[in-house]
């Protein structure tokens, strides 16, 4: 399920779930396009007023950042109509809000770049990779050395850079200096835990970290704490709002964060690659030790474990050797316990969101959001 569709689900108490309409995506999708995109714009003719060279670069961290369901800034802004009083005069403005909160597509478009080259991905998003496609710029352009070499470091470069932007963009939002000042704690534990994340995602990778709690761990710094919990602390760091906001904002988060993750390790296995954007084959020819690929060694008996171990990391894996993978991860129950701890966790999410401190207008938002954040198939 995209985002943009709504699964028949029930509420806590057992009513209808809002439609996905009650969190205003279009309007807040709309908004964050706009900021970027005139942020992006400016940053580029810097770059180009000092090297016309440069340009390529602007223009990779502005497509990077150019898709994407944009559900950080969704989360932030409701995080901050959550909790902001109505009656407040010194109330930060709408538009700015929904500037400062684009800000995140940035510490996101880092991310992914540096995640990709940490872990050889061919594509993203259906486009080459910024590694992969420096790379091919570098042959393009008979230029001496080794060309991925050469993509690898301009990715590195390329998602510093996004990571840069995002300060800049956040700071140059139109918010208060009081709201700022607010924001910045939270923001600052934000960007420090999504790179500790992919360095232990890093660590996994290499065999530190085993088994199903190693994988969550990784979960959870990696991807769910800036994807739910921190977003919505922004915004309630932006409303002014007290601690008692702020672990709200993790009973919800944390949860739902992981859900989302979850949600993405069985996508990049059993996904539709024409609605992903990406192979389904990829996640497995690089290794990536999900929570489902741990249960599936947990489940599998001495056969299992060879095909598992013999597919995992080889990027020669044939597709009759994946499939034999799925076939595998699906008869031995580990989909089906991922898809049980993905509902577990939403539903204690959706529990917190029902007895958060919220406005009405949050609350629905943020229930909707929560169902199709972790019923998506993108």
């Amino acid at each position: 399920m995209t985002v943009g569709t709504q699964q028949r689900a029930t509420t806590i108490d057992g009513s209808a779930v809002p439609p996905l309409a009650a969190a205003d995506l279009d309007r807040v999708r709309a908004a964050v396009e706009s900021a970027l995109r005139a942020f992006l714009t400016e940053q580029r003719a810097t770059l180009a007023g000092m090297a016309a060279e440069l340009e390529p670069v602007a223009d990779e961290v502005a497509a990077v950042a150019g898709g994407g369901k944009r559900l950080r800034p969704a989360f932030a802004y409701w995080g901050w109509r959550g909790f902001v009083s109505p009656d407040d005069a010194a109330a930060e403005a709408d538009d700015a809000v929904l500037r400062a909160v684009a800000a995140l597509e940035l510490v996101h478009s880092s991310a992914l770049v540096h995640d990709d080259v940490m872990d050889a991905a061919v594509t993203r998003r259906g486009r080459p990779s910024t590694h992969v496609g420096f790379a091919d710029r570098h042959g393009g352009l008979s230029l001496d050395g080794d060309g991925s070499a050469f993509g690898v470091g301009a990715a590195i470069l390329v998602g510093d850079l996004a990571l840069v932007w995002s300060d800049e963009l956040l700071r140059r939002s139109g918010i208060s200096a009081d709201a700022l000042a607010r924001a910045r704690p939270v923001w600052d534990t934000m960007r420090t835990e999504v790179t500790a994340g992919q360095y232990l995602d890093l660590l996994r990778a290499a065999g530190g970290l085993p088994g199903p709690a190693g994988a969550l761990k990784v979960a959870r710094y990696k991807s769910a704490g800036y994807t739910v919990q921190r977003p919505l602390q922004l915004g309630a760091a932006l409303a002014g709002a007290g601690p008692d906001a702020l672990d709200a904002c993790s009973a919800i988060g944390l949860p739902l964060g992981e859900a989302f993750q979850l949600r993405d390790d069985v996508l990049g296995v059993f996904g539709d690659p024409a609605v992903t954007g990406k192979s389904a084959d990829d996640d497995l020819r690089e290794g990536k030790r999900t929570l489902l690929v741990s249960l599936t060694e947990e489940g599998s008996d001495a056969a299992g474990r060879a095909l598992l171990t013999g597919a995992l990391g080889n990027t020669a894996a044939g597709a009759e050797q994946l499939d034999g993978v799925r076939a595998l991860m699906t008869r031995c129950g580990a989909l089906d316990r991922v898809e049980e701890r993905i509902a577990e966790q939403t539903a204690r999410a959706r529990e917190a969101i029902a007895t958060a401190p919220l406005a009405d207008d949050a609350r629905r938002a943020l229930d909707a959001l929560a169902v199709a954040a972790t019923t998506r198939t993108a």
